[in-house]
């Protein structure tokens, strides 16, 4: 059974982020981008060592976050090639990269200007 909980965006995006740690995701990043993109509130960022990684961190926060909120993304892209994993929750970008990939598109550099949420 799920069960229903309203959270705003902030918890949320923390909640993602400690599931990611669990998991074993590393260099975890919490950034407000809520003023620069205006379409969301956070970017969770994360890599995952491998491609088995990958698809088990993303599994892990698509269940965890049904079983919190009783919600599924809006939208997610990436799954087939476990190399960078999008998930959509609106208010909550979810970015799962392995290492390669993190290092060849360098997402925080986007938004050095902004500071990370402490989530821990």
């Amino acid at each position: 059974m799920t069960t229903e909980t309203t959270i705003d965006s902030l918890e949320l995006a923390k909640f993602i982020a400690q599931i990611i740690d669990d998991k074993q995701g590393t260099e975890i990043l919490v950034l407000p981008v809520g003023d620069v993109v205006g379409i969301t509130e956070y970017f969770v960022v994360a890599t995952a060592s491998n491609p088995r990684l990958v698809r088990a961190i993303t599994d892990a926060v698509l269940i965890a976050v049904r079983e919190l909120t009783g919600r599924g993304p809006l939208h997610s892209e990436g799954a087939r090639e476990q190399q960078w994993v999008l998930v959509d929750y609106g208010d909550v970008v979810v970015h799962v990269f392995h290492e390669e990939s993190r290092r060849f598109y360098e997402i925080e550099r986007l938004y050095k200007d902004l500071t990370p949420v402490a989530w821990q």
